[in-house]
């Protein structure tokens, strides 16, 4: 869903990238959304739930024991793309490498994983799933919009 003007979004490209992360995750049989949101969103979201009055990239609300479409109901990632954007410049990296990365990093925090808590355990997996033929295959999820 895609709740943002500021970044294009494809999103049935997002779907075919979100099928091959839950294929490569073996969760296929689960179903979790993707919510493209402003800044100004997710600073809401980050203060209400996590007490942090500041605009973050990315957000997981995992949901336990939710069925939808006959399927177990992981939760929802809320990303701010223009967010991600930013970010993605001062990393060095590309848009759309930063936009991939966030929707595997709030699918793990999804299934559990807790990059605080973890001893590099979420790190790692991330890190692994980043080097997979389908973190860079496929359509471009994001095209940024010229005034950005």
């Amino acid at each position: 869903m895609n709740r943002q003007r500021r970044v294009r979004v494809d999103s049935s490209a997002v779907k075919i990238f979100c099928a091959a992360l839950a294929e490569s995750l073996s969760i296929s049989n689960r179903e979790f959304s993707v919510i493209f949101v402003g800044e100004t969103a997710i600073r809401r979201l980050n203060d209400k739930w996590r007490k942090k009055d500041h605009a973050t990239d990315v957000l997981s609300f995992a949901y336990g024991g939710e069925i939808v479409d006959g399927l177990p109901f992981l939760g929802e990632i809320v990303i701010a793309p223009e967010i991600a954007a930013s970010r993605a410049a001062e990393y060095g990296v590309s848009p759309e490498r930063e936009m991939r990365k966030l929707i595997v990093h709030g699918t793990l925090h999804l299934l559990g994983y807790d990059h605080e808590t973890d001893n590099g355990e979420m790190d790692a997996t991330q890190n692994r799933l980043m080097r997979r033929r389908f973190f860079t295959d496929g359509p471009e999820l994001i095209r940024l919009k010229k005034d950005l």
